[in-house]
C-alpha cells in the first residue's frame, strides 16, 4: 500500500496557508498565548483535508516467464535417427516444462530460409524473431534442440539481449564420423579435345578411419577413373573435355561403414566446352548451284576452319589442256584422308562421286573415321543413284541408306515426319507448323530403300529426305537433295535452311542440347527444371532423388513434340539424381560450399563456450535404446550464480502486471469531519476556560 494525494486547492495555496499559519502559530507561541497549541493541530487538520491523502493499493498478477525452445530443423537433422531423437526429446521437453505454470515455453522449429541458395543453421536468429516482443527481464532462459552445427552463434563479447541461461540439447551421437568429397577449385570452361585440371579433397570430420579413399569419376555419366585420395590433402585430377556444351563430372568416394549420411559422399563439377575452331572439310564433287550455299554457311561462322576442294574436272576427262591451267590447287588427297582425317570434326561430300579421285582404299579410312567418332555429312543429287555413287564404295558400310539408282523428280514442300517433329533437330523448324509448311519447294529427290535410323524428314509422296543415323561411335547424315539452295535464294520464300545446316552439323558433333534421347536437370533457385527428349511416346515419371535419400516421382508433361518438361520446388539444398528410364542426371541445388554441408556430426563444442558463461547447459539426449533423454527443469529466483551439472535452471522472473487501483480517501465523510470538528471544539474549549 501507499499513500498518495489528491488536493482540493492548488499545491501553491495550500503552501500560502501553512506559511501563514505557521507564522501565526509561532507568534502565538512566542507570546505564551493559551491554546496556541490546539489551534496550531487545529491548523493542521485543516491543511491535511485540503490536501486529500488517498491510500492506494494496487492490484498486480505475477507475468509468466518466457523460454523460448528452438528445435533446429535443418537438413543435418533430417537423418533417420537425428529425426527421432529430436522428436522423442520435444515430446519430453513438453512435458517437463508443463509442470511449471508460470514457465511460458515458445516452441519455434528453425528451418533453412526456402529462397536461399546457401542454406546454414541460423538458430540464433529464429530466437531473436520469436522472443522479439518480450522484455528481457520476462526471458527466463533459452533451449536450443539440435545437432551443434549452429552458423550464427553470437560471441562471447557479444550481448545476447537478455540476462538468462542458454541451453543446448544436442542430438547425435558422441564420436560420429563422417566422410565427404568437395571440389575445391577447377575450371568453369575447357577447350574441347584440351586436358584441363581440377583438385578435390576427401574430408573426414571426427574419429578417421585412416588409409587412402577411393574415389570413381565420372565424365557424362561414364566411368572414366578410379582414384586414391588421401583425407585431407588436395588430390589433383586431369581430364579431356569431350564435348562442347554441358559436361559434368561426378565424383563419389566409397562410403564407409558407420558414417552418419552418404549425402555428401558425391560431389558435382560443372565445365561448359568451348569448341576453339571447328574444323571442316568440305568437298564438292563439281561445281552447281548450291555449292556456294554450304561455302557461305560454314564461313559466316567464325568459329569454324573450312577446308573446301572442289572437282573441276574428273581425271579420266582429256582435252589436252596443260595442268597448270585447270588447278588452283592440287588435291592433297593422302594429307587430307589419311594423315590427317582425324584433326576434322566434320567431312561434308557435297554431290560427291567416285570417279578416280580418291582411292578405293581410301573410303574405308573415311568409314574407319566414322566408326571412331568422327561426323560424315552427305549431301547427295543425281550422281548418289548413278554408276559411281559413293553407296558403291567401302564408304557404303556407314551409310543409312542405299539408292535404289532412280530419281524422284517432281515438285514437293519438304515436310517433317512424324520422328521428325520430334527430333531436336527438326523440332520446331520456322513454318513447319503450317500446311503446307511455310517455306518454299524442292524438286527432286534420290530415292533409296528403307533407310535405317531416323527419316526426320520427307519430300514427294514421303520418301525419305534427310536421314539421321549412328554408326559405331560417329554418326552420318544423309541428304537425299541438291536442291536445299532454292532456300537459300529465297525461292518461294526461301525457307530455314541456315537454320537446318547448322544443327545437323551440332548434331553430328555430338552437341548434348540436340541429342534425342536426352535427360537434363537446371537449378533455377530452390526449383529443379526437369527436361526429357524423346523420339518415342510418354517416358513417364521422373525419379527424384534428394540429398536426404527419399525419393520422389515427378510427372512429366509435354510442352511441344518429343520435349516433356516438369518442374519441382525443393526443399533441401545438395545434389540431386534424376532418372527416368536408363537415363539419369545429377544436379546441384544452391551453393556447393554451403555451410550446412561442410560438417554433418553432431558436437556439443559449439554451444559449450556461450553456455557456460551464462551458468547453462549442454548435455546430449541420445540414449541406448535410440530414444532421448532429457535433463530435468530447475527453476530459481533471482540471477543464476551457479550452474547445475544435471539440471537445466530456468531463472523466474519478478514482473507484475497492474490490473488496477483501490484507492481509500483518509480525511474525508464522518472521518475528515469528526476531526475538524474535535480540533475546532477543543480550541473552543481552550477559549472558554
Amino acid at each position: 500500500m501507499t499513500v498518495d494525494f489528491s488536493p482540493f486547492l492548488p499545491w501553491p495555496i495550500i503552501a500560502i496557508f501553512a506559511v501563514i499559519m505557521l507564522g501565526i502559530a509561532a507568534y502565538a507561541i512566542w507570546r505564551g498565548m493559551r491554546g496556541a497549541w490546539i489551534r496550531l493541530i487545529a491548523a493542521a487538520a485543516l491543511l491535511v483535508a485540503l490536501a486529500n491523502p488517498l491510500l492506494l493499493q494496487e492490484d498486480r498478477d505475477q507475468l509468466s516467464t518466457i523460454v523460448p525452445v528452438i528445435v533446429d530443423r535443418s537438413q543435418s537433422q533430417q537423418t533417420p535417427e537425428r529425426i527421432k531423437m529430436t522428436e522423442d526429446a520435444l515430446a519430453q521437453l513438453k512435458d517437463r516444462l508443463a509442470q511449471w505454470p508460470r514457465i511460458e515455453p515458445r516452441f519455434v522449429d528453425a528451418t533453412e530460409p526456402s529462397e536461399s541458395d546457401t542454406p546454414s543453421t541460423r538458430l540464433f536468429s529464429a530466437m531473436a524473431s520469436a522472443i522479439a516482443d518480450v522484455p528481457p527481464a520476462r526471458i527466463g532462459g533459452a533451449i536450443f534442440l539440435t545437432d551443434g552445427q549452429i552458423h550464427d552463434i553470437p560471441g562471447l563479447n557479444q550481448a545476447l539481449g537478455f540476462n538468462a541461461p542458454i541451453h543446448g540439447l544436442i542430438t547425435g551421437k558422441a564420436n560420429e564420423f563422417d566422410r565427404r568429397i568437395e571440389v575445391v577449385r577447377g575450371p568453369r570452361f575447357g577447350i574441347v579435345n584440351e586436358e584441363q585440371q581440377l583438385f578435390l579433397r576427401v574430408v573426414d570430420d571426427g574419429p578417421s578411419p585412416g588409409g587412402m579413399a577411393t574415389v570413381t569419376v565420372k565424365l557424362n555419366g561414364d566411368e572414366i577413373a578410379t582414384l586414391q585420395a588421401t583425407p585431407g590433402q588436395e588430390t589433383p585430377f586431369s581430364f579431356k573435355v569431350p564435348r562442347a556444351g554441358n559436361n559434368v563430372l561426378e565424383f563419389s568416394v566409397a562410403e564407409l561403414p558407420g558414417e552418419i549420411t552418404t549425402a555428401n559422399d558425391r560431389a558435382v563439377h560443372l565445365i561448359e566446352g568451348i569448341r576453339q575452331n571447328m574444323r571442316v572439310l568440305l568437298v564438292s564433287g563439281e561445281p552447281h548451284a548450291g555449292e556456294r550455299a554450304w561455302r557461305n554457311l560454314l564461313k559466316s561462322d567464325a568459329s569454324v576452319d573450312l577446308v573446301h576442294f572442289t572437282i573441276l574436272r574428273p581425271p579420266e576427262k582429256q582435252d589436252g589442256t596443260p595442268i597448270n591451267e585447270l588447278s588452283l590447287i592440287a588435291f592433297p588427297t593422302r594429307e587430307l584422308f589419311v594423315d590427317k582425317i582425324n584433326d576434322f570434326d566434320l567431312i561434308i561430300f557435297d554431290r560427291y562421286q567416285h570417279r578416280g579421285v580418291l582411292p578405293i582404299l581410301y573410303y574405308d579410312y573415311i568409314a574407319q573415321y566414322v566408326q571412331n567418332g568422327g561426323a560424315l555429312l552427305i549431301a547427295a543429287g543425281p550422281e548418289h543413284a548413278g554408276e559411281d555413287s559413293i553407296a558403291l564404295t567401302p564408304l557404303a558400310s556407314v551409310l543409312p541408306a542405299a539408292p535404289t539408282g532412280q530419281m524422284i523428280e517432281k515438285p514437293f514442300y519438304p515436310r517433317l515426319s512424324e520422328e521428325g517433329r520430334k527430333h531436336p533437330v527438326t523440332r520446331g523448324l520456322d513454318g513447319s507448323d503450317q500446311e503446307p509448311p511455310h517455306w518454299g519447294r524442292w524438286f527432286r529427290t534420290v530415292d533409296v530403300e528403307q533407310p535405317q535410323g531416323q527419316t526426320v524428314m520427307v519430300g514427294a509422296d514421303n520418301h525419305p529426305l534427310l536421314v539421321l543415323n549412328r554408326a559405331g561411335q560417329g554418326r552420318v547424315a544423309m541428304l537425299l537433295s541438291d536442291q536445299g539452295w532454292l532456300w537459300s535464294r529465297g525461292f518461294e520464300g526461301g525457307g530455314p535452311s541456315v537454320s537446318l545446316y547448322r544443327r545437323i552439323a551440332h548434331w553430328l558433333m555430338k552437341e548434348p542440347a540436340l541429342e534425342e534421347e536426352a535427360l537434363t536437370a537446371t537449378a533455377s533457385g530452390r526449383t529443379l527444371q526437369i527436361a526429357r527428349q524423346t523420339i518415342g511416346d510418354d517416358p513417364g515419371n521422373a525419379i527424384v532423388k534428394y540429398p536426404s535419400g527419399k525419393t520422389v516421382s515427378v510427372k512429366l508433361a509435354q510442352s511441344e513434340p518429343g520435349l516433356f518438361r516438369a518442374d519441382k520446388k525443393t526443399d533441401e539444398i545438395g545434389l540431386f539424381e534424376v532418372s527416368n528410364g536408363n537415363l539419369s542426371t545429377l544436379v546441384h541445388v544452391g551453393a556447393v560450399d554451403a555451410p550446412e554441408f561442410k560438417a554433418m556430426i553432431s558436437t556439443t563444442e559449439t554451444l559449450k563456450p556461450l553456455a557456460d558463461k551464462t551458468k547453462g547447459l549442454v548435455a546430449r539426449v541420445a540414449s541406448s535404446d535410440g530414444g532421448a533423454t532429457v535433463p530435468a527443469i530447475l527453476p530459481v529466483r533471482g540471477a543464476v550464480r551457479v550452474a547445475d551439472n544435471q539440471r537445466m535452471t530456468i531463472r523466474l522472473t519478478d514482473e507484475t502486471v497492474l490490473k488496477g487501483i483501490n484507492t481509500l480517501p483518509l480525511f474525508s465523510g464522518f472521518v475528515g469531519l469528526a476531526a475538524l470538528l474535535l480540533a475546532f471544539s477543543a480550541t473552543w474549549w481552550r477559549e472558554g476556560r
